[in-house]
Formats: structure tokens, C-alpha cells, sequence
């Protein structure tokens, strides 16, 4: 074994190298941001989202940093990514709010995972098919429309699951729709269908756990909830996206490549695909190696900016799909290799995810989850 561990060692060493572009992760930012939270909301519990590669920040970066932290459960999208947890050493609870078929669900051996059931006839199958007893969380649909029982199937559900003895319910959950807007009608709507589907929930199983309807835009309502469970995605990587509340919040990624090459170009000619740039005037034209295979919107072309030394340099033509031009004439002493940022940590920032996200007319959810998952994630302090 020590002989192996050895070679694995010797292996990696012949494979060192340094990546064109890298994605940092801040410890201290997230820790951080779950503090406030924490502070702010001091009667909930929080429950980590780790879905989607933990919004693209990296799902075994991010549950490293939290796995000594005192938290409800991870919230995952599938059975897939718990697996990816459970043997990269993770053994902190996980709730997979996805849907996952019967089969797998009977098929699955990994211990303090619960799972989501997300509609009647998943139910149903579960409890003709289940083999042994597994933990489960059900969705009350109070008015999205994705997933869930509907208010009128509660009492059919609730007779289904009392009687099948292998399904240990330990948690009711929904989800809002429209928290992130200022017109709170709809969301008020929501609170009072959940609010009624709460009470046969508690009537029939006095020992259920967990009850959850918000996710980050939602948590501000939490405090007029019957509701001791927050699922924090959004907020605990540092973008507060609720119209509600201003947190304390610091963002958690930063992106970073380098100049591969730079060129001066006369006045006249053309930057990039479907020659959509003509220099006005000579300019000097850095490429960064990267595109939107790695996650730089291709609606940034002509509009979007990267960051050098502290300055914003307008991206010029379309963004390829691994390289993108910029615009370096205001910063004549830039040389080959330096640093670029392509996602600044600083929300004001013109390339912030936030500030992108305007630019692309997209949401920061869009800008970071598309970060691709072979992009190495580096966690720093």
C-alpha cells in the first residue's frame, strides 16, 4: 500500500505544470459568508448547496472547507454528485433534492444520504419497490409547478408513507419562485399554501426533522416561516442576490489567465470571428487563452471586460471558444505572461459575476456555473 501511495506520488511529479487559467477559491470568504448568515438568521440551521459542482466553484473544494462546520446537511442535485462526496471522504449528512429514479434509490449503499421525492407516482413506486429503509425528504408543490405533490395529493401521501414502514420521512421541503422580486405577492401566496401543508405534516409525524422552503432570496422571509432549515447556495458564495436584505457577503471565486501573445494593430483592421471589431485609431491587442468553453459569455463580445494590473481592458471581437482579445493600449508597459483577471472578486468590479451577468443580460448563476468542471480549483485563505 505504501508502495503504491509512492508510485501515485512519483506519477503526478512527471505531470506537474501550471494551468493557463485557474480558478481560486476563497476559504476565508466562504467561512465567512456562513458566519453571516449564521449571525443574521441565529434560529436557522443552514444547509450548504453543493449542486452543479457547488455552483461551479468546485464540489470537493468547497466541502472540504466545510466539512468541519455545523450544518443541517449538503444539499446535492444527484445521486452522482453524492457518490463523488462520499469517496472523495465527505461523511457529513447529504440530501439529493434532484430526482432519482426507485431503482437507484433501492441500488444505493451510501450511508446518512436522504432523498428527495418530487411527485406522487415517484412515491408510489417507491413504496411498492423499496427494499430497505432509506431517509426522505417529500416537496409540497406550493405553486412553481417543477416538482412536488400537489396540495390536494398531501392526504394520499401521507396514507402512503405511514403505511410503507421503509420510508423514514425526516424532512418537508418547496421551493419559491419569485423571491428575488420586489412585488412579494406570489411569494406570500406560496408562505400560506406552505403554511396549510405544514400542519397535517406535523399532525401525522410529530418527530419529522426538517422543514425547508428557502432557498438565499428567500431567507429574509424565513423569520414569518414555519421553517427551521435555510438551503444556502447563492449567499454562501458571496453574491446577494435578495432585493431584502444587504449582507455582509464577500465573493468566493476569482478567475485568472495570462497574456499568450500581443501585436499592434493599425487603424482599419479587424479583431476576431465575422470581423465584428474595426480599430478606429492603432491600438495594441493582448489574447488571453480563454473562451466560452471556459465559461466567458460569448454576449461579453465587444461589450464585456477583463481586468490587468488593476485596469479594465474592453474585450474587442467575438469571443472564441478558447481564446479572447482585449484591448491594452491604455497600458503600454503590459508584457506576455501577465496576469489577467477574468472574474474579479470585488462585486463592483466591471467583470464581477455580477456585473457580467448585467452586461450578458443573464443571471450570476449562469456566469459561474458554466465554469467547466476541468478547470483546476485552487482553495486559498
Amino acid at each position: 500500500m505504501v508502495f503504491l501511495k509512492y508510485l501515485r506520488t512519483l506519477k503526478k511529479s512527471f505531470n506537474r505544470y501550471t494551468p493557463s487559467v485557474e480558478v481560486l477559491i476563497s476559504k476565508n470568504n466562504l467561512l465567512e459568508n456562513l458566519k453571516e448568515y449564521k449571525k443574521q438568521y441565529p434560529r436557522l440551521s443552514f444547509a450548504p448547496v453543493l449542486k452543479s459542482n457547488a455552483y461551479g466553484h468546485g464540489i470537493l473544494q468547497v466541502a472540504k472547507i466545510l466539512n468541519k462546520e455545523n450544518i443541517a446537511f449538503f444539499v446535492l442535485d444527484s445521486l452522482f454528485e453524492a457518490i463523488t462526496l462520499r469517496n472523495d471522504g465527505s461523511k457529513l449528512p447529504i440530501l439529493i433534492i434532484g430526482y432519482t429514479s426507485p431503482e437507484n434509490i433501492n441500488n444505493s449503499k451510501l450511508p446518512n444520504v436522504a432523498f428527495t421525492i418530487t411527485g406522487l407516482e415517484q412515491l408510489q413506486q417507491i413504496a411498492r419497490t423499496i427494499k430497505s429503509q432509506k431517509k426522505f425528504h417529500l416537496k409540497i408543490d406550493t405553486g412553481m409547478h417543477r416538482q412536488g405533490i400537489l396540495p390536494e395529493q398531501i392526504n394520499e401521501a401521507i396514507k402512503i408513507i405511514k403505511t410503507a414502514d421503509r420510508i423514514n420521512l425526516e424532512g418537508i421541503c418547496s421551493h419559491f419562485a419569485d423571491a428575488d422580486d420586489t412585488d412579494d405577492s406570489f411569494t406570500k401566496m406560496q408562505i400560506a399554501r406552505w403554511e396549510k401543508a405544514v400542519v397535517p405534516f406535523r399532525q401525522n409525524f410529530p418527530k419529522l426533522k426538517y422543514f425547508h422552503i428557502s432557498a438565499t432570496t428567500g431567507i429574509p422571509y424565513s423569520k414569518n416561516i414555519f421553517t427551521n432549515v435555510a438551503r444556502l447556495g447563492m449567499g454562501l458564495y458571496g453574491i446577494n442576490s435578495s432585493p431584502l436584505t444587504k449582507l455582509n457577503l464577500k465573493p468566493v471565486l476569482l478567475m485568472r489567465s495570462v497574456i499568450s501573445s500581443l501585436k499592434n494593430i493599425p487603424a482599419g483592421e479587424c479583431v476576431g470571428y465575422n470581423i465584428t471589431y474595426k480599430a478606429s485609431k492603432p491600438i495594441r491587442v493582448a489574447t488571453v487563452p480563454v473562451g466560452y468553453f471556459e465559461g466567458v459569455d460569448r454576449r461579453l463580445s465587444n461589450r464585456g471586460f477583463f481586468k490587468i494590473a488593476g485596469h479594465n481592458c474592453p474585450i474587442i471581437g467575438k469571443i472564441s471558444m478558447n481564446m479572447t482579445s482585449i484591448d491594452i493600449t491604455s497600458l503600454p508597459e503590459t508584457k506576455f505572461g501577465d496576469d489577467v483577471t477574468i472574474i474579479s472578486d470585488i462585486p463592483d468590479d466591471l467583470n464581477s459575476a455580477e456585473q457580467m451577468a448585467k452586461l450578458s443580460g443573464i443571471t450570476p448563476y449562469e456566469i459561474l456555473a458554466r465554469i467547466p468542471q476541468h478547470l483546476r480549483r485552487t482553495i486559498i485563505e
